[in-house]
Order: C-alpha cells, then structure tokens, then sequence
C-alpha cells in the first residue's frame, strides 16, 4: 500500500464524516471510511507530555465546549474530554493503529509535535500511508527529513514558484518546483487568485504530481473541479463525493 494506491478521484475526508460524529475523532474516521472515503484528513498537535493529539484547533472551545488548550494537558486528560457521541481526543498513534489500511493525509500544525509524529508513523509502520502537509516549511521538514521516502505536499507559499511557472507555460521550472512533492494540496482560489485551472492541472501533473483541491463540499463546485482533470478532493461531505463519482462510472 502507498498513499497514493487506488482509485481516482482521491475522496480525501477532512477531519474525518462529522456529520453524526465530531470532527477528527475515530467515529468520524469510521464513517468517513464506511461512506467510501479513500484518504483521511487529519491535524495533528501535542499534548503537555509531548504526545501527537489528533486535534485541528490548539484550543479545546470549539470542539469540547470548554475553556482549555491542548498543549496544557496530559494525554491520559485528554482521553477523558467528551467530544460528543461518546467521543474523545485521541492520538495520532491510536488512529493509525485502529485503522491500519487506512491512508492519513497529515497536517502538522504545531512544531512541538514534529517528534512524536515522526514515532507515531514509524511505531505503525505506516510512512508508506501517510502525507505529510503543514502550512509551515520548517514543520513539514521536521517530519519529512526524518521519514524517508513519506509523501509530502509543499505549503502555500513552496508551491508560489511553481504555479508562476505553469500559468507561465515553463515546464522545467514546474518540474524543479515539485521535485520531491507526491501532490499539490491547495485551494481553487488564493484571494483574488486562480490556482487551479485546466492549464495549471496539467502542468501540475506532467510534474509528476498530483492535484488535490481544499475543501470543496458542494456538488456543482466537485463536478466542475472533476472536469478540469485534478486527483483529489478534500471535503466536509465525503459522503457527497463518493456519490458522485460513483454516477460518474469512476
């Protein structure tokens, strides 16, 4: 197995099908996976004691209801916060060993929690599976320069040179760009900008990686993204997408 075995489109579920499940917890990754979702997304922070929280906030308001930060408790505290639907934190440990064919799209939002992610993946064996994606270089590379071979996606701004170079029609410079990249994980627009495009999909992909668009959870905008040729989908509603693939014979 490797991250990116299998069908396309990659039906990739942010933070997990939190529908009827809160966000970024193993019932959301299950049903995530059971509506047919082929990758989970997911972020990761550190607990006090140093341990990769499955977490997309640093703090605990939105998700628990209560006043707190991740970073200030103990793992074994965490394990003890309700979530809803009889859910709690969980670790980055934890998921990648309950759901062991199961491919995680990882987004490394505190540094703190760089070292405990690189034990996590080689614990589970599971560098084969994973993505790692930060919106900071410096902690993207302290994953990735400790796992060798692991897939990665570059930030906003590592991408900036490269979608300069496909809307300027310079192949090689895309290719220098994306040496090293498995994917491009970007949204459809930058502000007043278009990144995504038929022109930049496919020199994206004549790079040698793949397209995979944030966060998409309406059906007319999947359709349309779908035409214009990219891999992957990072949506709310894996649910929707799967059914939409589906009608389309993928």
């Amino acid at each position: 197995m490797s991250f990116l075995d299998g069908p396309r489109p990659r039906v990739i579920a942010h933070r997990g099908l939190a529908i009827d499940a809160p966000e970024n917890t193993l019932l959301a990754f299950l049903t995530a996976l059971n509506a047919g979702a082929t990758h989970l997304e997911t972020d990761v922070h550190a607990s006090a004691d140093g341990v990769a929280v499955i977490s997309h906030d640093p703090e605990l308001d939105r998700v628990a209801g209560r006043p707190g930060r991740v970073d200030g408790m103990l793992m074994r505290e965490l394990r003890r916060v309700e979530l809803g639907h009889d859910q709690q934190f969980c670790s980055l440990a934890e998921a990648l060993d309950t759901f062991p064919q199961a491919r995680f799209n990882i987004d490394v939002k505190d540094e703190r929690a760089a070292a405990s992610t690189v034990a996590a993946i080689r614990e589970a064996r599971a560098v084969d599976r994973v993505l790692i994606t930060s919106f900071s270089k410096a902690r993207r590379l302290a994953v990735v320069d400790k796992l060798p071979g692991v897939a990665t996606s570059p930030s906003v701004p590592e991408f900036a040179p490269a979608l300069a170079a496909a809307k300027a029609g310079l192949a090689p410079l895309v290719r220098r760009s994306l040496r090293g990249f498995a994917a491009v994980q970007v949204p459809e627009r930058q502000g007043p900008l278009r990144v995504v495009s038929a022109r930049t999909v496919r020199a994206i992909q004549a790079a040698g990686a793949e397209v995979h668009v944030w966060t998409v959870n309406d059906p007319a905008d999947m359709t349309r993204l779908l035409d214009l040729g990219v891999d992957g989908i990072v949506t709310d509603r894996c649910d929707l997408l799967v059914g939409l693939a589906r009608s389309r014979g993928v």
